[in-house]
């Protein structure tokens, strides 16, 4: 069982950042506190079941078929995704949308597609796309199956990879089709709105778990840095959420909202992995108490 607060640091930038390591806490202060020390291998999603979960979250998502380059986007959007029992990928659209005509009139039933999802963080935060995923494959058409009006196409998966906060990765179709969305995926923008909105001062407190990394702990125990947070205007955004822990983006301000202003991303790991909301909800009181004792 690993400790509250273990944390990831990262640099942000304008591209996907990859995490670069994990500050471990297994050394505390005389408070009790987790303090970071030295290097391991992060608790972290694979790479198949955070495709999965982005095909199974709300992100918006585009089909990508050759020769309809014209269509407008809105008219690729499906209405709704799912994933049957082999992996392939099930998109409703409308009957008269390009994307049912194209498969409809395909030769042999092979019509090449991609299905590219866009992550947008469901908070305002610099960077604000976490990640894209790309499901190529051949697309099918399954007349009758929906209700009037509508088209169920089927995707069958050949190649997935996904380019998101933990990194850019390959994924076998094999591997997508046996794996599991994160349990959270159906909360998690709620989640991080009520954490932005309604805790904010505590997500801007976990500054005080990352030590004298940034010069805002000291000796004085964990809350020193999440007092220095706030007396320095910095700001503390929840930026992603999933069993293992969360992630938050601090940007420390200097010279007003300038260029130069300095952000960074820190994950905080959970003392185990949870399962539901009500498991969620302990391990954030946990982790909150860690940065306030």
């Amino acid at each position: 069982m690993s400790r509250p607060g273990k944390t990831t640091h990262t640099d942000s930038t304008d591209s996907v950042d990859a995490a670069q390591g994990i500050d471990t806490t297994e050394v505390r202060s005389d408070h009790g506190q987790p303090r970071p020390s030295g290097l391991e291998i992060a608790r972290m999603p694979s790479a198949a079941e955070r495709t999965r979960t982005l095909v199974q979250s709300t992100c918006s998502a585009v089909v990508l078929i050759p020769g309809l380059e014209g269509a407008r986007p809105d008219q690729l959007m499906p209405e709704a995704r799912s994933v049957g029992p082999d992996g392939e990928l099930f998109l409703v659209f409308p009957a008269d949308s390009p994307a049912v005509r194209a498969a409809t009139h395909a030769q042999d039933d092979e019509l090449a597609a991609v299905l590219e999802i866009t992550d947008v963080a469901p908070v305002s935060v610099p960077n604000r796309i976490r990640g894209r995923a790309w499901i190529s494959g051949w697309l099918t058409s399954c007349p009758g199956v929906t209700e009037p009006g509508r088209m169920l196409l089927r995707l069958e998966v050949g190649e997935v990879c996904v380019d998101d906060l933990w990194g850019a990765s390959g994924v076998e179709p094999e591997d997508f089709a046996r794996s599991c969305a994160d349990p959270l995926v159906d909360h998690e923008a709620e989640l991080l709105q009520h954490l932005h909105s309604a805790h904010g001062d505590q997500v801007r407190g976990l500054w005080g778990l990352l030590g004298e990394r940034d010069g805002c702990a000291g000796a004085e125990g964990a809350g020193a840095g999440g007092r220095a947070a706030r007396e320095t205007g910095a700001a503390a955004v929840p930026v992603a959420l999933d069993r293992f822990g969360l992630r938050v983006r601090f940007t420390r301000a200097r010279g007003g909202g300038s260029a130069a202003d300095r952000s960074f991303d820190a994950r905080f790991e959970f003392p185990e992995p949870v399962r539901d909301i009500a498991e969620l909800r302990h391990a954030m009181h946990t982790l909150f108490e860690a940065a306030a004792g």
